[in-house]
């Protein structure tokens, strides 16, 4: 579960980071690497969802 925070983390980051430089210079590049990690963080939030709820029933 620690390996999922941390891919969070990164994706996280990495849309943060590409999603201002679509804002403030107009990068449509940027802007098209932060939709796609905004949909690998869906991706991810989902599985920590799912590991969460595990390790609650445990």
């Amino acid at each position: 579960m620690q390996n999922l925070v941390k891919q969070i983390e990164e994706q996280i980051a990495a849309f943060q980071t590409n999603a201002e430089l679509q804002v403030t210079k107009n990068n449509k590049a940027a802007g098209t690497r932060a939709r796609k990690a905004a949909l690998e963080l869906s991706k991810l939030l989902k599985d920590f969802r799912k590991a969460s709820v595990e390790a609650s029933k445990q």
